[in-house]
């Protein structure tokens, strides 16, 4: 068995993670997914089901043991698995710890007891609250919410586990991802899932606050392409940002959807940027991005019916959504 062509995907069947699947299957990899299907769709698998090389295990990461078998032989393991959407944290923040922490602990142990070479954590941006942009690496942690503490506990465990157990581990500090794939699940959170079912519906798009805040998108392949190289190199210990570096309006994204726009009352613990200091990946990985937030939206719409199933978001819904969001962080920040 070669070791050094085997890969484990976490979360392989949803957004990020599936774009991650084609690249290393485009790179003679052999594949193995892991997706409980909560979150992933076993379509984003669709053009690679006559490729006997990836694999799909419908398993809760919780439920994950030391000697699971997806993992033997595996050189690297790419953690996308866990709990995406922002807003449901607010209400349910123990599931939030017990898939995005415990979850991890448990794929860590399995990587440790594998004899990995590099686990690789999809981390988030979050995790640096009201930033200063553009931000870097080391700016101050100020989690403003359950799910941005999740996901920064998880990079800590994984770095305890690089400092402890000597198991290779970077982490990819992810921006406003966005692409083809992303999330159709019942959660509200992601604009693009919400404009883009509002856009198939003919609707208003609901815009928080003015429409000019600004975020730094950076489209999945990139993404991915950034885990790929925090897999492969030598070093270890790391955290990397990724996003474009260009932040584009929510004003910007209306205007290349195309349609109306509805306000709605901007949401506390928001930045109004977001903006990725890449240089660290740049100088030590020599990643950028390639794909323009242009090009990226033409790529989406000419998918668009992606996600006519998915939930239809009004006024009316999101406000009684985000009821708990806005009487919890309006009174903490």
């Amino acid at each position: 068995m070669d070791r050094s062509r085997i890969a484990v995907v976490t979360g392989g069947a949803g957004f990020i993670g599936s774009h991650m699947v084609d690249i290393l299957a485009e790179r003679g990899y052999k594949v193995r997914v892991i997706d409980s299907l909560v979150g992933g769709r076993e379509i984003n698998l669709a053009g690679h089901r006559a490729n006997p090389d990836v694999t799909l295990d419908t398993a809760d990461i919780r439920t994950l043991q030391p000697a699971a078998k997806a993992f033997a032989g595996a050189d690297m393991v790419f953690h996308f698995a866990g709990i995406g959407d922002i807003v449901p944290s607010i209400d349910r923040p123990a599931e939030y710890m017990s898939v995005n922490v415990q979850g991890t602990v448990a794929t860590l142990e399995c990587a440790r007891h594998a004899g990995v070479r590099k686990f690789v954590y999809a981390a988030s941006s979050s995790c640096y609250g009201l930033a200063s942009v553009p931000t870097p690496e080391d700016h101050p942690i100020d989690t403003k919410y359950p799910y941005a503490l999740s996901k920064y506990l998880g990079e800590q465990t994984a770095f305890h586990w690089h400092n402890v157990y000597r198991l290779g581990v970077n982490s990819i500090r992810i921006f406003n991802a966005y692409g083809t794939r992303s999330r159709t699940t019942g959660a509200y959170g992601a604009v693009f899932g919400v404009f883009l079912r509002q856009k198939l519906a003919g609707q208003a798009f609901t815009v928080v606050g003015d429409g000019t805040q600004t975020r730094d998108f950076v489209y999945a392949s990139d993404v991915a392409e950034a885990f790929y190289l925090a897999g492969t190199t030598e070093r270890n210990g790391q955290a990397y940002n990724v996003g474009n570096g260009n932040p584009q309006s929510i004003n910007k994204l209306i205007d290349l959807i195309g349609g109306a726009r509805v306000a709605l009352p901007k949401r506390p613990g928001e930045p109004d940027c977001t903006w990725a200091n890449v240089a660290k990946i740049t100088e030590e990985l020599g990643w950028r991005p390639r794909v323009s937030f242009e090009e990226g939206v033409a790529k989406i719409i000419a998918e668009i019916d992606y996600w006519r199933d998915a939930p239809l978001w009004t006024p009316t819904s999101i406000a009684e959504a985000t009821k708990n969001w806005f009487g919890t962080l309006g009174s903490s920040t």
